[in-house]
């Protein structure tokens, strides 16, 4: 049996990044352990073993930290933009923990996001595999009827390939204006705009209400707060880690 832990699995753990983005860390050479430069993901550290990041070691937490943000329009979902953007790190308190969000919503889009220096957990919500739903509401041009509906529920095609079935709903109509409901298990970029689109439905305003089984509840825009430990218990059982200890 091989023994250690892959090393993008550490560096996940440590809060550098999710596993995804660790690859890319390790990928580009900023990771040495024990002063040898790695450039392989699947290296396996074990303990006792010295890593570092640009030259500064790196150490798991003992505990992790887990936030939601109603997110404003406006902002992108980094913590750091090199373009100057505003970004949710200018919403966020003070903090030594390294954060990072868990998945993104564009830059117009508002409400839930997640933020956590857990990688490991933030690697297997946002995984096709474990079809964790999130879920939408969206203010579109005009009123959609049945056969758009069933269409969205459906799945419909676009340019990068088929969406899988969604839970769609009219949540209300007005005068050239409607108000649907959308909870979609993918999280290709601006899929919900694009899939309203599709079935010519123009995107005024979108707000994302729930993520797994988070909800935004009554959060006020721009602010955030900690999740609670059951919140944090939900979502490892969402992301299928319920019975694993703390990633």
């Amino acid at each position: 049996m091989t023994e250690g832990e892959r090393l993008q699995k550490f560096l996940a753990r440590a809060g550098v990044a999710s596993r995804r983005g660790a690859e890319t860390v390790i990928e580009s050479g900023r990771v040495a352990v024990n002063g040898t430069v790695v450039t392989q993901p699947g290296t396996r550290v074990a303990a006792g073993d010295v890593v570092a990041v640009d030259g500064k070691p790196v150490l798991p937490p003992e505990g992790h930290a887990y936030f939601v943000l109603n997110k404003p329009a406006g902002y992108v979902t980094t913590m750091d933009d090199p373009q100057g953007r505003a970004t949710v790190a200018d919403l966020f308190p003070e903090t030594s923990r390294r954060l990072f969000s868990v998945g993104r919503l564009d830059r117009d889009t508002t409400g839930l996001l997640l933020l956590t220096d857990d990688g490991e957990l933030a690697h297997r919500l946002m995984h096709p595999r474990f079809h964790v739903r999130k879920t939408y509401v969206a203010e579109v041009d005009g009123v959609p009827d049945d056969a758009d509906l069933r269409a969205l529920a459906r799945g419909v095609t676009l340019d990068d390939g088929p969406t899988k079935p969604a839970e769609v709903e009219l949540v209300a109509e007005g005068a050239g204006v409607a108000t649907v409901r959308l909870t979609i298990a993918e999280g290709r970029k601006r899929q919900v705009r694009r899939m309203l689109s599709h079935v010519g439905h123009p995107v005024r305003a979108l707000t994302r209400v729930a993520f797994g089984p988070l909800t935004l509840g009554t959060l006020e825009e721009g602010a955030t707060r900690t999740l609670s430990a059951a919140e944090v218990a939900a979502l490892r059982d969402a992301a299928g880690l319920s019975g694993q200890g703390e990633a």
